[in-house]
């Protein structure tokens, strides 16, 4: 299989109808494999693109250019990657005084193996109630680069059960605090301490940690 870079492109364009079509033209004719795109900003003339892009070596710099003389691209220059920037993505997601003790294990954690060179980054937000919850769990199986989702609640259950059963379909990695609620049972990992939850979780996502879960003889902590 020909070797391919990930590279990133910034674009400020005119904004409108046909302006992502005129971009991945050129990028189609370059052989590129788009991998990811965003558009971070749509203003009433203006719109700001973020593509990840896999190309064949030495074709970024014809692509660029390319790009450059389209009229609708105002602005373009090449970026790092945010996988190389902000890596493997974790998610908190539940009470505010456990999403915090989670997070306190989770960054400390990250720290160690980001030092030895990982790339992996904390996100949280505090929610409550059944249905902002469930629409949370699923939408982290939207996110780009997130590998695991971390619950952190005294009671959890119904439709953020189905839910994490869902985004586990999906490959995501599902650790939940051990509350009361169905959500233990549907989570890959149940942890009591909630510093230990966060510090497991980048464990089991870490390229550098000898830690897997297929290795565990039990799955409540």
């Amino acid at each position: 299989m020909e070797n391919r870079d990930l590279t990133g492109l910034e674009l400020v364009t005119e904004s409108g109808p046909g302006v992502l079509h005129q971009l991945t033209g050129v990028i189609a004719r370059h052989a590129g494999d788009i991998a990811s795109v965003e558009i971070i900003e749509d203003g009433a003339t203006e719109a700001r693109i973020y593509f990840e892009i896999r190309l064949a070596k030495g074709v970024a710099a014809d692509l660029v250019e390319d790009l450059t003389q389209l009229p609708i691209v105002r602005q373009l220059k090449q970026v790092d990657t945010l996988d190389k920037i902000y890596g493997k993505r974790i998610i908190i997601v539940g009470g505010g005084a456990q999403v915090g003790q989670v997070a306190i294990g989770a960054i400390s954690e990250a720290d160690r193996h980001n030092i030895r060179g990982e790339h992996i980054s904390v996100d949280t937000i505090p929610l409550v109630g059944e249905q902002p919850l469930a629409a949370a769990v699923r939408a982290v199986g939207r996110l780009p680069r997130a590998r695991a989702l971390v619950l952190a609640g005294s009671l959890m259950g119904g439709e953020i059960e189905r839910a994490v059963r869902e985004v586990r379909a999906q490959g995501l990695l599902v650790v939940s605090l051990n509350m009361a609620g169905s959500v233990p049972e549907a989570a890959d990992l149940v942890v009591t301490d909630p510093v230990q939850a966060g510090v497991m979780t980048v464990m089991a996502v870490a390229e550098t940690a000898k830690f897997t879960l297929e290795r565990l003889k039990r799955r409540v902590f």
